[in-house]
């Protein structure tokens, strides 16, 4: 018989369940649903603020495009000022001044050219990293 004071007869402390306390089983179900919750919150809220950095990302792009158009745009206003401009050499035709603003184009980019292959032949592989995968590829593979 159990007394008012939560003790049984032989004296020992009886362990009272109660229905408020929660059991092993539902403090999981309960973690893992705040978890999941939690989660998806911080997906919606990555989204979110993805789509501003993309909205902004995109206008700024397309500012940069238009920057490069007039900038082209320019760069030939120039080249026919500089063609007119030699052709007020005497004995100088506006065709050559067209020859020579054409041959100043071709030799900066084959100077261009010949710096970016300078360039590229420094770039390597990453030999640390792929030495690194192979060595725990064959580790994993021993297992």
């Amino acid at each position: 018989m159990s007394t008012p004071t939560g003790q049984d007869a032989s004296g020992q402390h009886r362990a009272d369940l109660s229905l408020d306390e929660p059991t092993i089983g539902r403090l999981v179900a309960d973690t893992s649903r705040h978890l999941s919750s939690l989660i998806r919150a911080e997906i919606a809220l990555a989204k979110a603020e993805l789509k501003i950095s993309v909205t902004a990302g995109g206008v700024g792009l397309a500012l940069i495009a238009v920057a490069a158009f007039l900038a082209v745009l320019a760069i030939i206003m120039v080249s026919f000022a500089a063609v007119y401009f030699l052709a007020k050499i005497p004995y100088l035709d506006v065709a050559y001044g067209f020859l020579i603003v054409f041959g100043v184009y071709l030799l900066l980019a084959l100077l261009l050219v010949f710096l970016a292959t300078r360039r590229f032949k420094k770039v390597k592989a990453p030999a640390r990293t792929i030495e690194t995968t192979r060595d725990t590829v064959a580790t994993l593979r021993h297992r």
